[in-house]
């Protein structure tokens, strides 16, 4: 996994009234659908999930211009080439 990204989960064939359910908590808690289901599998999986840190690292990473695994500058030219290449 590239520092900086999240994987990404596709689910099919969700039940109408998990959906529902599901829905009704992320406005409840004020969160995007997204955000609720995170932090549904976090619960049912006993991980702590403190996206506040996460996110206070990766603006850490970001201002500081290197990446985490080399250390080094980020080329913005390369960066590029990789999102293309997505």
């Amino acid at each position: 996994m590239k520092a900086g990204f999240m994987p990404l989960i596709q689910v099919r064939d969700v039940p109408e009234h998990m959906y529902r359910l599901l829905a009704e908590q992320a406005e409840r808690d004020r969160r995007s659908l997204a955000q609720q289901v995170v932090a549904v599998l976090a619960r049912g999986l006993r991980v702590d999930v403190d996206a506040k840190s996460r996110r206070r690292a990766l603006l850490e990473t970001i201002l500081s211009g290197t990446s985490t695994k080399t250390g080094k500058l980020n080329d913005p030219a390369r960066l590029i080439r990789e999102d293309r290449r997505r």
